[in-house]
């Protein structure tokens, strides 16, 4: 008899620390999954300040901490010469292909953040963009401000590019560039918890005007004289100016002694 309650007294005891833990498991997940709902959701908008000398730029330190301890990035190692060439595409211009083949020229690898506009227009330039071994980018679906939407909408606005993505090209994205350059504490959190980092820049100039694109010498000399270790360089890609100058801009670089790298090399 008395080894058959001390049985179960066992069996009661561990049903017990199995339920503890089931509810403790229980909690966790919850708070994982509201744990956006307690951040700010007060808007940054990404700006920089040049400083044409080859040093890295202001970033600003509050916006920079914001975006770091949610696991982004917008500034390399400053004792390193290496930048990372990435493009913004929300639509097709006529330049991609022509910058894909310089790129390919001067072996750089790049990253292209794309709408889903550009990939349900452009599905050969993507392809090829994967196939030369770039990286494809989420700019989201409809490029709208995120601290502007509900994390619902956000979700939706990040997933379903995703998923085109993945499902047309067999491709998995792992970066984002928020649309506009605007984000929260709240919108890295929850692009956090789908999967992606956040790529911001440290350098990028008014170019993205097709109406009123910047004169070919100015835009070269100041590319080139805010070159600068660590640097995430910001293109668009529906620029002419920019494709007329990215040969000579990569070249001069290079002669300058800073190499080009992927951010999957980032450091």
């Amino acid at each position: 008899m008395k080894q058959k309650i001390n049985y179960k007294i066992m069996i009661i005891l561990i049903l017990a620390v199995f339920s503890l833990s089931v509810i403790a498991l229980n909690k966790e997940q919850k708070e994982i999954m509201t744990n956006a709902n307690n951040l700010s959701n007060q808007k940054i908008g990404w700006g920089i300040k040049r400083k044409d000398n080859h040093e890295q730029p202001d970033v600003g330190n509050n916006n920079k901490k914001v975006l770091e301890e949610n696991k982004g990035i917008c500034l390399g190692n400053k004792e390193e010469k290496i930048i990372y060439l990435t493009f913004d595409e929300g639509y097709e211009a006529g330049y991609t292909l022509q910058l894909l083949s310089i790129l390919k020229d001067n072996q750089v690898k790049a990253t292209f953040f794309l709408t889903a506009h550009y990939v349900n227009t452009q599905p050969e330039l993507v392809q090829q963009m994967i196939n030369d071994g770039h990286i494809v980018g989420n700019h989201t679906v409809n490029h709208k401000s995120m601290p502007d939407l509900t994390e619902e909408q956000i979700k939706k606005e990040v997933m379903e590019l995703d998923q085109v993505i993945n499902q047309k090209f067999d491709y998995e994205m792992k970066y984002i560039r928020p649309p506009k350059g605007e984000f929260s504490e709240k919108t890295l959190q929850v692009t956090n918890q789908l999967g992606y980092k956040t790529v911001m820049w440290s350098f990028a100039y008014e170019d993205w005007n097709e109406e009123k694109q910047p004169d070919e010498t100015t835009s070269k000399k100041k590319i080139l004289d805010n070159l600068h270790n660590g640097e995430i360089m910001l293109l668009h890609g529906n620029s002419k100016t920019n494709t007329n100058i990215l040969d000579a801009i990569i070249k001069e670089a290079k002669n300058m002694g800073y190499e080009f790298k992927s951010l999957d090399e980032f450091k």
